[in-house]
């Protein structure tokens, strides 16, 4: 039976309509989730743009943002200037427009307005909206203020060389977490609606996502316990593994979290003898996760030689011969020109077109499903292209009537 081809867009949102007003990483996140798996998300920006359309880093234009046309990839974009009361009545009926699919509202900026969902809400009762603020209390955060706060860059980093210094790490994990949980936080709420007819609105705090993540993966009952979390830099917690070093200078990360990569390692190495020799005398286990943490630095002296003493092709060969978890340090320059992960070779990518930056390689989703394939990766809309198209399709307006608000400054085109 031959694989099914990847459709240009996923049907399984197909006809659910949401409308996004929202800046920077988790709420465009959101509605790109929303819009990969086929629902038809509808951009509303003021003129020129909301707060992160010039965000870095830029094309080569020197104007066109890269992180914003990476986030808001196949969306449809209605430039409406709500500053005008008349535009926030025209945004309000997009919100609110008629549809068992529609009406749904997905924003992190301030609910007030053309976005309060009182106001909302009497034009449409079932109407779903999906807030995201910083915190709980609706105050500004942002993932480097909540890392901050949670602890995190105090755990990060080696001790020895940075001290009490908080070292931040560069990947908003905590935005891109509270994104997905948007997408899935919406169609939790529009598959209550369809058994209940009742619409609602859904708050998520960024500060909470993170929170909630810090005590599911343990961190809280272990601060809790007295035994807070050290910083020990580059190693792997509770089991072994860290970066060493080839003959070459390339730097690796070996793990052996589990007994399959345990015993790997140890067979890739030829050192097993020695580690049964180091358990012995140190009176541990090493075939336990919680033994080969205590015992890492004395693994690394058995380890850390083999590697030093080949290559990074030589060691690739013997890992990858036995099953070795690792992968090698690279800059994201090296991932792009070499790696085949990163390029056409892997499903996930396709070039794609994008207006302002050219021929660029894009990533869609990374879901594979096996009736379905995966979706394909679009580019992102020019602000206002699709604004007479958006007016006319979902409020019926004409193009007379539409004309007539572009004549006015109310609706811009691309």
């Amino acid at each position: 039976m031959s694989e099914p081809s990847a459709p240009a867009v996923l049907p399984i949102l197909d006809g659910l309509r949401v409308v996004e007003a929202t800046a920077f990483i988790a709420a465009p996140l959101g509605g790109l989730t929303l819009a990969q798996f086929g629902a038809d998300v509808i951009r509303i920006d003021p003129p020129g743009g909301s707060l992160d359309i010039g965000r870095w880093p830029l094309a080569d234009d020197g104007r066109t943002s890269l992180f914003w046309t990476g986030l808001n990839k196949g969306k449809r974009s209605v430039v409406i200037d709500t500053a005008q009361p008349e535009g926030r009545e025209l945004a309000m009926a997009l919100i609110a427009a008629p549809g068992e699919d529609a009406g749904i509202l997905l924003t992190n900026l301030p609910p007030r307005g053309f976005l309060s969902y009182e106001d909302l809400s009497a034009l449409r009762p079932d109407l779903i909206q999906l807030t995201l603020s910083g915190d709980r209390h609706g105050g500004s955060q942002v993932d480097y203020t909540v890392n901050a706060r949670l602890g995190v860059p105090l755990f990060t980093g080696d001790a020895q060389a940075n001290g009490l210094r908080p070292v931040n790490h560069v990947m908003p994990a905590w935005d891109v977490g509270t994104g997905y949980l948007a997408a899935l936080g919406i169609l939790g709420a529009e598959r209550h609606r369809r058994k209940t007819g009742r619409g609602q609105h859904v708050k998520l705090a960024l500060q909470d996502v993170g929170l909630a993540t810090l005590g599911n993966l343990g961190f809280i009952a272990e601060a809790e316990s007295g035994r807070p979390r050290q910083r020990i830099g580059n190693d792997l917690f509770g089991a072994f593994g860290g970066d060493f070093a080839c003959r070459d200078g390339e730097h690796l990360m070996i793990v052996g979290l589990t007994g399959r990569q345990w015993r790997g390692l140890c067979k890739a190495c030829g050192l097993q003898p020695a580690m049964d020799a180091l358990g012995e005398r140190l009176g541990l286990d090493l075939s336990q996760e919680g033994a080969r943490f205590v015992a890492r630095r004395h693994i690394a002296e058995l380890v850390g030689p083999w590697v030093a003493a080949r290559s990074k092709a030589e060691v690739t060969a013997a890992f990858d011969a036995n099953g070795v978890c690792w992968g090698p340090y690279q800059t994201v320059e090296q991932l792009v020109a070499q790696d085949a992960e990163c390029s056409t070779a892997n499903p996930l990518f396709q070039h794609i077109e994008q207006p302002g930056a050219g021929r660029t390689l894009a990533p869609g989703l990374p879901l594979d499903y096996s009736e379905l394939g995966r979706s394909d990766a679009r580019p992102a809309a020019r602000l206002g292209q699709h604004s007479e198209e958006v007016l006319h399709e979902v409020l019926g307006l004409d193009g007379a009537a539409i004309g007539a608000l572009i004549d006015r400054g109310l609706v811009r085109t691309a």
